[in-house]
C-alpha cells in the first residue's frame, strides 16, 4: 500500500477536525488531552505520538484509510492494513459476502468498494441491468455510473429524478465524510449526466411516503423496490471497512411476485 503525502499531519488533523465541525476545546475535552497541546499539534509546534494521532482519529470518527494516511504524515508506520479481497486471509469475508448475496435471491443485491465499483452480485441483479450498454458492465463496473448514465439504467428508471437526487445526495455526503478526491471527481461526473426530470434538492415525502423508491421498467413490467445498506460492523482492515452490501427488496406484492416467477421460470 502506498500512499503520498503532502500536508503535515497537525494541518490534516485540523482539517478533519474542522470539516467534523468539532471546536478545539470539544475535541480535547473528548479525547482526555489539554486544548493547549491540541492547539500545539495542529499548528506544528508539537509532534503527536502514534496513540495520539489515532485517538484523535477515534473521535473525530476517521476512515481508516485517512487514518493510515495520518500516521505517515507523523512520520509513522500506517496501523491498518489492506487486504486483497481475493487474499486467503479474506476466505471468511468472501464466504459471509456470498451467503449473504445468495440468500437474498430472488431479489437484487450487490456489494460496492469505496470508489461504488461492484465487487460481487447475486443473480437476480441481472434484472436491473438489462439493457445497460456493454461497456459500462465492463470491469470495474461503477454501479452509480451504470444507474446513471444515459445509456445505462437511467432511461428505465420511471422516477429518474428522484432516484438521481437520492444516489448523488449519498455520495455528496460520502465525498463530505471522507475527503476522497477519486468520489468527489465521479461526483462531478454523475452530475454532468443530462435528466430530463426534475431533480429535487431536498427529499421531502409525499403523502404516506416512508422512503425513496426505486421504480424500474424491464419491459411492459414495472416493479419497485426499496433497499438497505449493510457494512462490516467492527472492521480493523481498510478493504473490509470499505465494503458496502445494498440489498433490494419488493415495495408491492406485484414486484415480488414478479420475481419469484421469474427465478422459478
Amino acid at each position: 500500500m502506498t500512499t503520498t503525502v503532502k500536508a503535515p499531519v497537525g494541518e490534516l488533523l485540523r482539517e478533519w477536525r474542522d470539516r467534523r465541525r468539532i471546536s478545539q476545546l470539544d475535541l480535547a475535552i473528548s479525547a482526555d488531552i489539554s486544548t493547549r497541546h491540541l492547539s500545539f499539534v495542529e499548528t506544528g509546534r508539537s509532534k503527536p505520538s502514534r496513540d495520539m494521532v489515532l485517538r484523535l482519529s477515534e473521535h473525530l470518527d476517521i476512515p481508516l484509510r485517512e487514518r493510515n494516511r495520518l500516521l505517515l504524515a507523523a512520520g509513522y508506520a500506517p496501523a491498518y492494513g489492506e487486504s486483497d479481497l481475493g487474499a486467503p486471509e479474506m476466505a471468511v469475508v468472501r464466504e459471509a459476502v456470498r451467503r449473504l448475496l445468495a440468500g437474498h435471491d430472488p431479489y437484487p443485491a450487490a456489494v460496492v468498494d469505496r470508489a461504488w465499483n461492484l465487487v460481487d452480485a447475486n443473480l437476480s441483479l441481472a434484472v436491473l441491468t438489462e439493457g445497460v450498454a456493454p461497456e459500462l458492465l465492463t470491469g470495474p463496473v461503477n454501479v452509480l455510473r451504470a444507474t446513471l448514465h444515459p445509456e445505462g439504467m437511467a432511461p428505465n428508471v420511471l422516477n429518474l429524478g428522484e432516484w438521481r437526487a437520492h444516489l448523488l445526495g449519498r455520495l455528496r455526503r460520502q465525498v463530505e465524510q471522507t475527503a476522497d478526491g477519486e468520489l468527489a471527481a465521479l461526483l462531478a461526473e454523475l452530475r454532468g449526466y443530462p435528466c430530463a426530470d426534475p431533480v429535487p434538492e431536498v427529499e421531502i415525502p409525499g403523502p404516506g411516503d416512508i422512503f425513496v423508491p426505486l421504480r424500474y421498467r424491464l419491459g411492459e413490467v414495472e416493479l419497485t423496490f426499496f433497499s438497505t445498506v449493510a457494512t462490516f460492523g467492527t472492521p480493523l482492515d481498510v478493504t473490509v471497512a470499505e465494503l458496502v452490501i445494498e440489498s433490494f427488496y419488493p415495495a408491492d406484492p406485484a414486484t415480488a411476485a414478479f420475481l419469484r416467477e421469474r427465478v422459478t421460470g
